[in-house]
């Protein structure tokens, strides 16, 4: 039988080919569905999930991304057909709806996401102040003139570095280049000690002189140690010519014949944590939950959990330990997040969204769950990009570059207060040392510089303002009382003491602190990130050697943290321990700065909009007719108006959730009563709301004093004026009743006509000249005339 044609088939075939079809057609209409879904979005469940949208690119985000100003698709289209926003005064309006601060607009880099910010028609050509550097005529940024022929081009164009002259190394005014063009400190130069690699430092210096020697004129074969030790105190050394005072390890000489003990703890970086010095050596110890390796003579911990570090990429919080490396996801799905910070006690964690610009918190092992995510402040946030968490009395604090402001709230947000409004430019990192009552910030505005002050916003003064220009994050080791931070300009890590001295350099790196941010320090180890390097590096904290790639390729890594039990020690609450509960503050009650053993424990403190009573623990509303004088420093009425400025939220204590609660007590205080002010700050910088500010001893010793006092005052003061308004009342009742009493006194019993010229054509009734009424010499004597009954 001949094989069928080419074109032809067989009845069977033919009918399995038409049941296939249908079937072979049902995918092809889908994929054709999913490439144009229908405007119901019925489609997207088949891809997505019901709480996610589905880009044009197929790619699934969560639905409250859509339409927020982030092109979070890659593609524009979760922003496609959404109306544009309007944006606030203090923001710039892009040409695609978006907002972004008005500082940002024609300063050199692209904001908007269509570059709007930087279009020649928004951006009319600048002139840059006389402490700034133009960057060019096709340039709208300016920078500072200090950075004109520094080595490192800070304009696009290289402007500020055309026409310098060329040199082998970059080093500062205050510094030594080495033969090799590194840079170190220019005390270190011929300090007898190589700090320079190829040891170019100590090069052409002069030798030390040896120890002293005696007398080189002498007899052959006299030996002057032989006499009374040659008067040396410890050593004497005799020579061919004369002699020489030595001293034993762990002494030096303090004159040219007496030894003396060396302090090896006048260094701070002599041990790992505690220095104890005896005569002729010292000893290095460590700190209760830590203990000494053999090998590095490191202090490490040994008491709680493992340590991990913690940190944002703006889009994710993810975990990595410290021991064993493991490398974790903790918070997925984020918008914006640059700041954030743990409570290793209650296992919690916060953290700022700038794009939603509310502060979140949740637990650790819930945190993934959006659900179990708490919002704590959604109102009067602008740019929050240093978050603290205060464990021991149970605040947050955070920086608002913004609002340019330093803000205070309790952990659940239910109560806030704005603690700085002057005086900050660029407000950025923050951190806390509860034991001592002080926070510590980093402003990068046009004079940089790191501040300090009490936690209730008292003493508050500069510890660096010298040699720095960026500084990014910053850190407190509490164990050794150092402060660390980074300078993403001059590539630096540096540390000072909590009072502002024994600053040192760490780290000078381009390379590996190319554009450093977050920093964390724990044990012997400091961490930073690093943004252009998208890394997180470690070194030792002490020498600042020992330089290592902790993790890499991480996409814009910021904030960091550790989570360990020793970063947090526990402590007493100073409000709780007090005889009343939460101090007795009506409000808010703030820890204190420790400054001596006199300082008072804690302040109580009022919303934005009110002032502290007479009792300086209750609050009121300053009404308009009352002088606010008595009630308000000016740096607290400056505080105020600040937060009514353009652009800027008014501070309304009225925002019970997740803002400000308001006291009960609404009334005004009354005029009668004048309260004193707070105790005065430094006469250098003003200290905001001290007069709203109440101050309390640890024993409440004062305290029944104060309450006599001001008893007494509240019962003196109310009978004074009520007895002056009683006397002036009689007096004005007198004078008035005098005048509208009309009396006849006569000398005589008949009526007197007075002779003088001057008085000829009047009668005076009244028993003289200077009393009585006048009347007119014809008006008929008669009472019924005058109109008396």
């Amino acid at each position: 039988m001949g094989r069928p044609g080419g074109g032809a088939l067989r009845p069977p075939a033919l009918l399995l080919l038409l049941l296939l079809l249908p079937l072979r057609l049902q995918p092809l209409a889908a994929a054709a569905a999913a490439a144009d879904p229908p405007r119901g979005s019925q489609g997207l469940a088949a891809e997505c999930e019901e709480d996610q949208f589905r880009c044009r690119n197929g790619r699934c985000i969560p639905s409250v991304w859509r339409c927020d100003e982030d092109d979070d698709c890659a593609d524009n289209s979760d922003e496609d057909g959404c109306p544009k926003k309007t944006c606030m005064d203090t923001d710039f309006t892009c040409d695609n709806g978006h907002c972004i601060p008005e500082r940002w607009k024609c300063d050199g880099e692209e904001e908007c996401s269509d570059g709007s910010d930087e279009f020649p028609a928004n951006c009319p050509k600048q002139v840059c102040p006389a402490e700034k550097l133009s960057c060019g005529p096709t340039s709208h940024k300016c920078v500072p003139a200090s950075w004109r022929c520094d080595g490192e081009k800070d304009c696009e164009s290289g402007a500020d570095e055309a026409g310098c002259a060329t040199s082998l190394g970059t080093c500062r005014g205050d510094e030594f280049r080495c033969g090799d063009g590194a840079c170190v400190p220019a005390t270190k130069r011929c300090n007898q000690e190589q700090d320079c690699p190829d040891g170019s430092d100590e090069a052409g210096c002069l030798k030390a002189r040896p120890a002293s020697q005696g007398n080189r004129r002498r007899p052959r074969g006299l030996n002057e140690c032989l006499h009374n030790n040659g008067g040396c105190s410890h050593i004497c050394n005799d020579l061919k010519i004369g002699f020489e005072c030595t001293c034993p390890a762990g002494y030096r000489l303090l004159d040219q014949k007496t030894c003396r003990d060396i302090d090896e703890c006048e260094d701070p970086d002599a041990c790992s944590q505690i220095c104890v010095n005896f005569k002729g050596y010292f000893k290095c110890e460590c700190h209760p939950g830590y203990e000494m390796d053999p090998l590095t003579k490191n202090c490490k911990a040994v008491a709680g959990r493992s340590p991990s570090l913690i940190f944002t990429n703006r889009h994710e919080v993810r975990r990595i330990g410290l021991v064993k490396r493991d490398y974790s996801r903790l918070i997925p799905m984020l918008k914006n997040v640059v700041a954030l910070d743990v409570e290793v006690a209650t296992n919690r964690i916060y953290w700022c969204d700038l794009s939603y610009r509310k502060i979140y918190s949740a637990y650790m092992d819930k945190a993934s769950d959006p659900a179990e995510q708490e919002v704590l402040i959604d109102a009067q946030l602008h740019s929050p990009e240093g978050l603290a968490v205060d464990w021991v009395h149970k605040h947050i604090y955070w920086t608002d570059s913004g609002n340019k402001s330093i803000s205070v709230a309790t952990v659940d947000g239910s109560r806030r207060r704005t603690l700085f409004s002057r005086d900050l430019s660029e407000p950025r990192a923050i951190a806390l040392d509860p034991l001592r009552g002080f926070m510590y910030w980093s402003d990068w505005g046009y004079q940089a510089k790191i501040e300090k002050s009490g936690l209730n916003g008292a003493d508050r003064r500069t510890l660096v303002s010298d040699d720095i220009e960026w500084p990014n994050g910053i850190t407190l080791d509490l164990l050794s009382q150092r402060l660390y931070w980074v300078d993403s300009k001059l590539h630096q890590l540096s540390s000072i003491d909590f009072s502002g001295g024994n600053r040192k350099m760490l780290v000078f790196s381009p390379d590996f602190l190319s554009h450093p941010f977050g920093i964390a320090v724990f044990e012997d180890k400091v961490y930073w990130t690093d943004l252009e390097n998208e890394a997180i590096f470690s070194a030792n904290r002490l020498s600042g050697l020992e330089i290592s790639v902790l993790a890499e390729n991480l996409n814009n890594p910021h904030d960091i943290v550790i989570f360990h039990e020793l970063k947090q020690p526990r402590a007493g609450d100073a409000c709780e321990l007090s005889a009343q509960p939460d101090g007795g503050c009506e409000y808010l009650c703030l820890p204190a700065p420790q400054l001596s053993s006199h300082s008072p424990k804690y302040t109580c403190a009022c919303p934005d909009a009110m002032w502290l009573g007479p009792d300086r623990k209750r609050c009121y509303r300053a009404s308009q007719s009352t002088s606010t004088t008595p009630l308000a420093s000016p740096t607290a009425r400056t505080e105020a108006d600040s937060a009514r400025a353009p652009g800027t939220a008014t501070h309304s204590p009225t925002h019970r959730n997740h803002s400000t609660e308001t006291p009960r007590p609404a009334a005004a205080v009354p005029s009668s009563v004048s309260v004193p002010g707070a105790s005065s700050i430094g006469p250098s910088i003003p200290s905001p709301a001290t007069s709203n500010h109440s101050q309390h001893y640890g024993n409440e010793g004062g305290k029944p004093g104060s309450t006599v006092t001001a008893a007494v005052i509240g019962i003196i003061v109310p009978v004074a004026v009520i007895a002056l308004l009683c006397t002036s009342g009689y007096l004005i009742w007198r004078n008035w009743k005098r005048k509208n009493t009309k009396s006849m006194n006569f000398d005589n019993p008949v009526y007197r006509k007075t002779t003088e010229e001057e008085d000829e054509d009047e009668l005076h009734i009244g028993r003289t000249a200077q009393i009585g009424h006048v009347y007119p010499a014809r008006v008929a004597l008669s009472l019924e005339d005058d109109g008396l009954p």
